[in-house]
């Protein structure tokens, strides 16, 4: 497994906590997220919990687009915990069932968390983007021309056993889902 501090140069160290486990660490100078935690930006606050926190984004795709991040340094979704994980995601379910009444233009919802670089990840904090969206609002993903060819059903079988037999357990998952 390659070592994915790399991805994010000089943001994240390692250090060794209580129980000498090695953690991601970052400077709070290079981490625009973790300086909002600390209160060092302004912040247009949401809603926020003991370990996460809900705010308006600064470069909003449209008006009502809302972050969601954990209020610890986690670089990327496989850095959170399954229960934070599950915290940040029901944060983004109450948000998203605000966006619809609260009066912005909101015909749907999108949630959308890029993981590295590849995936358009440009602050490497883990967040949930959540913002309406609504018939003719300009965002959307550009596919390539294979996209519409489909995948015979072989490769598609072959590329699910992979999947299946790479899933690991996660902590803080409910046995029967996570077997």
């Amino acid at each position: 497994m390659r070592d994915r501090r790399r991805d994010v140069g000089d943001i994240v160290g390692v250090a060794k906590n209580e129980n000498g486990a090695e953690v991601p660490t970052v400077d709070m100078k290079t981490c625009v997220f973790c300086e909002l935690i600390a209160g060092k930006r302004p912040i247009s606050v949401i809603d926020e919990t003991e370990d996460v926190l809900a705010f308006m984004d600064i470069q909003p795709v449209n008006p009502g687009h809302v972050l969601i991040i954990p209020k610890h340094h986690a670089p990327y979704l496989g850095d959170l915990d399954s229960t934070l994980g599950g915290h940040i995601f029901a944060m983004g379910m109450r948000v998203a069932a605000a966006l619809r009444t609260c009066g912005v233009r909101c015909e749907g919802v999108s949630l959308f968390l890029a993981d590295g670089e590849a995936a358009g990840q440009e602050v490497f904090h883990a967040h949930l983007h959540v913002f309406p969206r609504f018939v003719g609002d300009g965002f959307g993903f550009k596919f390539s021309p294979n996209y519409f060819v489909l995948p015979p059903r072989a490769e598609l079988n072959d590329i699910a056993r992979g999947i299946r037999n790479a899933l690991q357990p996660l902590p803080g998952i409910p046995e029967g889902i996570n077997r």
